[in-house]
């Protein structure tokens, strides 16, 4: 009988978790305070605990921090509708087996489930595990010091900082691949500043942006006298990167010369500066990030295989942002907060319909493309409000395409397959449809090839809903028969009623 331990101070999500996750092969436990939950596991031996982040009186992560300390091979998965960036990579880094957003899409919750029982059971036929050691504080890097933040709580996202957790306290090379844009330094950054090292230095080398004939004395050195020009000895970013982290970005672009001494390094922690024959050791974890498919660049002859695999013990894949649209909108009100000071720019706000044109937009220069657009609408822009008027997205796109931008993207994707004619608008708003309409209304629907319709209607619906409401949530949430924290959920999900002040 496989045991399952929920921990979590909503009666009603226990009820709901106990009844969605309880058959014949397995016994569901449920309590709402931490006692009753350490309480319930020395007497169940649960195979795996759903802990809840927010419990009155308690931490979820200090829980989950002393949960692993009793039982180091105990599997918990962290629970939460308040998720963050830092709660995320902290629950992994604290030995969460995964992390999961409220409300929980049943199939995810069951693969995730499923999946954590297997593991446990695996685990129990294992007689040689070797506990790992109670978990040891990163360092005393000032986290709050940094002026960039990596943004958004999108599922993609999710899933990125979940494997930085994992993978940070962890003395292995990363990947971090990605369109150029995307925001490889700040995973490298937060991978640095959740490590071990992170009392050490970070220090980041663009190998694309250094000329090879100069990218081997940046990296290694080189001695007085080594070349022309070279008046005195030169310590590379290797040896200043010592008891520390170095970001080699854009890797791809270095040559095969180069590779090999990097090669070096990887295997024996070893090398020489240019010029020098003294055989310098460092101790260095070395990130590296490229945009370039590394498989072509191997098959053409201009990236070594070796070094390939040396690099890739992990990889983290940042996703473009034309694939995490929902975060938008949070980005926007970070950027308008960021730069206003230094801007000297009156804009704190933006318009409906200059979001929406954000929102439709490609983006084939992401985050990078998104910062330099919102920073240069704040700079035109009259008054506190960024519109249309504004907004300028570069040469690649025609102004036509902003002008053009739909009411809305959910609306769009959903008017673009509602009948024309035969619904029509009732009091409330809303498309009345005859009923010998619905079955074609339904076919429409499904051929119109619009991605996650159903994302595109609740969306819609809800949005509907808060402004026939005046954004009362506890009324709005009546209307549509759903719980409170179901709607706020869905409201940070779409990006509704997002920070930023829509006029």
């Amino acid at each position: 009988m496989q045991k399952i331990l929920i921990i979590d101070d909503d009666e009603g999500v226990c009820y709901s978790l106990a009844r969605l996750l309880s058959n014949d092969e397995r016994r569901v436990t449920a309590v709402q305070t931490p006692d009753a939950g350490f309480e319930a596991m020395r007497g169940e031996d649960p195979d795996l605990v759903l802990l809840d982040v927010k419990i009155p009186g308690a931490d979820g992560l200090e829980l989950l921090k002393n949960i692993r300390k009793q039982r180091p091979r105990q599997l918990v998965v962290m629970m939460t509708a308040h998720g963050t960036t830092e709660t995320a990579i902290e629950a992994m880094k604290r030995g969460a087996y995964d992390y999961l957003m409220k409300p929980f899409d049943a199939d995810v919750l069951a693969n995730i489930v499923n999946k954590a029982l297997n593991t446990s059971r695996l685990n129990k036929r294992v007689s040689t595990v070797i506990d790992e050691p109670a978990e040891k504080k990163s360092g005393g890097a000032d986290r709050s010091a940094a002026p960039d933040r990596i943004i958004g709580k999108s599922a993609a996202m999710q899933d990125v900082y979940k494997r930085i957790g994992q993978v940070a306290p962890r003395e292995v090379p990363v990947l971090i691949r990605g369109e150029s844009g995307t925001g490889k330094e700040l995973v490298a950054r937060a991978l640095w500043q959740h490590s071990k090292r992170a009392a050490g230095p970070f220090l980041a080398v663009n190998c694309a942006a250094i000329p090879e004939n100069l990218l081997e004395g940046e990296l290694f050195g080189h001695e007085k006298g080594s070349f022309t020009g070279a008046e005195s000895r030169k310590l590379g970013k290797f040896e200043q990167a010592d008891k520390g982290t170095l970001f080699l970005d854009e890797v791809g672009d270095m040559s095969v010369q180069t590779q090999a001494k990097i090669l070096r390094v990887l295997q024996n922690s070893t090398f020489e500066r240019v010029g020098g024959s003294e055989t310098i050791k460092v101790d260095v974890r070395i990130l590296a990030a490229t945009h370039q498919h590394l498989e072509n660049r191997i098959k053409e002859g201009k990236f070594r295989e070796d070094l390939y695999y040396r690099l890739r013990v992990v990889e983290i894949v940042l996703p473009p942002l034309r694939e995490r649209r929902v975060d938008i909108p949070e980005m926007v009100n970070y950027l308008l907060s960021r730069h206003r000071e230094a801007l000297a720019s009156e804009a704190n706000s933006i318009s409906q319909k200059a979001l929406e044109a954000l929102m439709a937009y490609d983006w084939p220069g992401n985050i990078r493309q998104l910062e330099n657009v919102i920073r240069r609408a704040m700079v035109l822009c009259n008054g506190s409000i960024i519109n249309t008027d504004s907004l300028d997205f570069g040469p690649e796109a025609s102004r036509s395409a902003i002008a053009l931008a739909p009411a809305s993207p959910t609306a769009a994707s959903v008017a673009a397959v509602l009948p024309s004619s035969n619904g029509t608008p009732s009091s409330s708003g809303a498309f009345a449809i005859a009923p010998n309409d619905m079955d074609d209304l339904i076919e429409r629907l499904l051929s119109s090839g619009k991605a996650a319709l159903i994302e595109d209607m609740e969306r819609l619906l809800i949005g509907r809903a808060l402004e026939k409401l005046n954004g009362n949530q506890l009324q709005t949430a009546k209307l549509l028969g759903i719980t409170r924290n179901t709607l706020r959920s869905r409201i940070e999900k779409y990006g509704l009623r997002p920070k930023v002040k829509v006029m």
